[in-house]
């Protein structure tokens, strides 16, 4: 029997996420929009910085984070001390099915066909997703059982983006950014298409929560095309 050195590295990747520390560490740095250092994640965490730094690396070397060198204090030439390590979200990705499933492959097929459709495709897919926004909302709602219930609809919106594979955060106006893509590998060949379903998911999920919030596609090149904002 062969072994696939790559699925096997992104099981052995995604496994080191059992660990307790480390998944709180993941889950802080992940969720961070700016690059996180050692001494701040320990803080935030209530841990020593020596176990904060020897888990951060070992999500380093797994390529679950990237690493960057700067100084926080803004200094720079002689006097200004020694450039921090800082951990951010990894650019890459690692995806675990066994038997290995390609569903890229199909989507990258599917997203083909309907740019060749130009505006005729968009208008095919955008009420789907739209559909398909209003379903996410019922899924969880399902799933969270009787605590459905507890939280108004800006939170529930949040919960449901985040459980969609986004990675919401707040502004200073109120609004909501989303920090995270999870149609990127798709977003530099089918753009359009790819953002107008990404807006229309995400009016399908704001009306599905009933939130007071309006849909705007304002692409940016480190974060996804869609900003919530306040309406």
């Amino acid at each position: 029997m062969t072994t696939n050195p790559r699925q096997l590295d992104s099981i052995q990747a995604i496994a080191m996420l059992e660990e307790p520390n480390r998944r709180r560490l993941y889950d802080l740095v992940t969720s961070s929009p700016a690059a996180v250092g050692r001494d701040e994640a320990a803080e935030t965490l209530g841990m020593s910085r020596e176990l904060a730094a020897f888990h951060l690396d070992r999500l380093a070397e797994a390529g679950l984070l990237s690493t960057e060198y700067r100084r926080r204090n803004g200094r720079a030439g002689p006097g200004a001390g020694r450039p921090a390590k800082l951990y951010r979200r990894s650019a890459g990705e690692l995806s675990v099915s066994l038997p290995p499933r390609r569903y890229d492959r199909a989507a990258e097929a599917m997203a083909t066909a309907l740019d060749a459709l130009g505006r005729r495709g968009q208008q095919a897919v955008e009420p789907v997703a739209r559909e398909q926004g209003l379903a996410e909302v019922a899924r969880a709602r399902h799933a969270a059982g009787p605590a459905a219930g507890g939280s108004t609809p800006e939170e529930e919106l949040v919960a449901v983006l985040r459980g969609a594979g986004y990675v919401p955060e707040r502004d200073p106006s109120g609004g909501i950014v989303l920090r995270n893509c999870p149609y990127d590998a798709l977003v530099a060949d089918h753009r359009d298409l790819t953002c107008g379903m990404n807006v229309a998911w995400a009016e399908g999920v704001v009306d599905g929560v009933g939130a007071s919030m309006t849909v705007e596609f304002a692409p940016a090149a480190d974060r996804c095309c869609v900003v919530l904002h306040p309406a």
